[in-house]
């Protein structure tokens, strides 16, 4: 739709809308909602929040109010099963500083659970996914590995220890990534989720016009991904991303196969990938580390060239 406004509708793939109020404000709006990734009811609720809040910190905004999106089968499961899933989101609502205003339910055969959020940034502060700049260096700041994690806690693979470890980085909300991001003035923001970090680094790229050079064995990973993946653990959906991304991605002969299937592996409520000009990086790394974010891995650069096209070599 056309609309002076209308600053991200959905031509870039970005993570939010973002709408133009007046000169000193324009709202961001998202909207995210899944079955659940884990059997503890009230982790799921704090991982679904988190997941959805990250696509407004992705825009370099802040969140306000927030919705609830429920699925529950109420006459199969017991209720306090659903209390326990919102007040995890509840809880977390409360951690990103967001009001709840209100929310949507209806009874289905899965349970489903996620926020509609809105939230609010200075049109000319606004960051999206379209920004990034030849020279620019990329910076993730979360562990990939979640979908295979998640894959092989459904399989009974996966110890308790590396469970929890799963489910507070899930939960481990981008807020203090993305105020770090706003400090040093960064080029381009995004948030990695289902389409994977070569997916969504395809749309940073495909949306900025250049392309990317990234440094496998710089990508952080959790380490219960590898004892998953000898299992056998792959989510159909990181299977999927692979495929789409074969004529997007080149990956040098050096890069295990292994590795190749976890940067396209499905993440819920991953973290920010960053891309910062040269002489901002140091100033960022220092920022993300003074916040205590999960990483603040440097994993490649951007370059002139084919809009979208990602070489992925070891080093």
């Amino acid at each position: 739709m056309e609309d002076a406004n209308l600053l991200v509708g959905i031509d870039t793939n970005d993570d939010a809308g973002v709408y133009k109020l007046n000169e000193e404000q324009a709202i961001v709006q998202t909207v995210d909602f899944f079955t659940p990734v884990v059997d503890d009811p009230y982790s799921f609720g704090l991982i679904a929040a988190a997941n959805a809040l990250s696509d407004i910190y992705a825009m370099g905004a802040k969140p306000l109010t927030v919705m609830n999106l429920v699925a529950f089968p109420i006459d199969k499961l017991d209720k306090s099963i659903l209390a326990q899933i919102l007040q995890g989101g509840y809880d977390k609502i409360r951690e990103a500083g967001a009001v709840l205003v209100g929310g949507h339910s209806i009874d289905d055969q899965e349970p489903k659970y996620g926020l509609s959020v809105t939230g609010v940034v200075h049109p000319q502060k606004l960051l999206s996914n379209s920004g990034a700049q030849a020279g620019d260096y990329l910076v993730l700041t979360k562990p990939l590995g979640i979908g295979i994690i998640t894959t092989g806690i459904k399989r009974g693979l996966v110890s308790s220890e590396s469970e929890q470890e799963a489910i507070r980085v899930m939960a481990e909300l981008n807020k203090s990534a993305s105020e770090a991001a706003i400090e040093v003035k960064v080029n381009a923001l995004t948030d990695i989720t289902g389409f994977g970090l070569l997916g969504h680094l395809y749309e940073m790229m495909k949306g900025s016009g250049v392309q990317a050079q990234v440094q496998a064995q710089n990508v952080p990973v959790l380490a219960a991904t590898w004892d998953c993946l000898k299992k056998g653990a792959i989510p159909g959906g990181s299977l999927a991303n692979r495929d789409y991304l074969s004529d997007k991605v080149e990956f040098a002969s050096e890069v295990p196969e292994e590795l190749q299937v976890v940067c396209c592996d499905a993440q819920t409520s991953g973290g920010l990938l960053i891309s910062v000009p040269e002489e901002r990086l140091e100033s960022l790394i220092e920022a993300l580390r003074t916040r205590k974010t999960l990483a603040s891995a440097v994993i490649g650069r951007v370059e002139s060239g084919e809009p979208g096209l990602i070489k992925v070599g070891l080093k």
